[in-house]
Formats: structure tokens, sequence, C-alpha cells
């Protein structure tokens, strides 16, 4: 049985298209993937006011699931290293590893759900790393779409 899910991020994109592809995807839920969902950064994808948009706007549920981000110090050495992606994607791999977000989480959490991160391209967002992550461990069942 294959299990849908869809990702995406909020950064360069305007609320409008933000929600309205939210809205045309079909998603039932939104899983916050985010360590911070509460920075003034986000502006529309602040935790409550973005809980609020989707129920209002897209009839879509909203949870937050840190236990799919990396850690403070993952992230902050991440910036100090000058971004090197294959240094954060080997440590975000081996956190998940040692959460056993497999063996935490039900494949039905992300059963028409969406991941939300910040960062526009799932290429470089850890959003991809999760789902690449489950899929190897639940056998390939996830339908990866980035919206």
């Amino acid at each position: 049985m294959k299990i849908r899910v869809a990702t995406i991020g909020f950064t360069q994109s305007s609320a409008e298209h933000f929600f309205g592809r939210i809205r045309e995807s079909g998603v039932g839920k939104v899983v916050d993937v985010r360590l911070h969902n509460t920075s003034q950064l986000a502006g529309f994808a602040k935790a409550d006011d973005l809980a609020y948009f989707l129920r209002a706007l897209c009839d879509v549920d909203y949870v937050h699931e840190p236990l799919l981000a990396p850690t403070e110090e993952i992230m902050s050495d991440f910036r100090k290293k000058k971004n090197d992606w294959r240094v954060f994607r080997e440590r975000f791999l081996g956190l998940m590893a040692e959460r056993q977000i497999e063996k935490k989480l039900k494949p039905a959490l992300f059963n028409g759900s969406c991941l939300l991160c910040a960062e526009a391209k799932p290429h470089h967002c850890h959003r991809q790393f999760v789902c690449d992550y489950l899929n190897d461990k639940w056998g390939g069942t996830l339908e990866v779409k980035h919206l």
C-alpha cells in the first residue's frame, strides 16, 4: 500500500501561493517538521497563525512534530561550517536513526499529509531526508510529491 505524502516550504512564497498549493493538493493535514515554529521571521507560517489559516482557508489540520527536526546543535554546526550539506545529511540521518522515528511514528500520520519546513526547495531541506529515511525503513511505501 502506498502512502501519499507531500512536502512544502514557505519561504519565497506569498501566502496566496502557499495556501493555494495546499488547497489544490488535497492533503488533510500539515505536519510541521521545524524545530522552532514560532519565529517572527516565519510570517504567516508561525504556529498559531498557520494552524488558523490552514483550517480557515483549506480545511486542513496542523500538527507540529519536532521529532522530525534537526537539533539546534546540528543546525548551528551546519551554518558555522559554511553549509556543508553532506555533513548535515549524515548527522541528521544519524539523529533520525537514534530517535528511531520509524518506530515512534506510524505511517498513518503521513498518509494524506504534507511535511512543512521553511526551505523553498526540497533538495535543500531536511524534509526530503525525512522522506528518504522513512522510505528506506518502511520499504518504499511513501509516494512523495513536492508542492
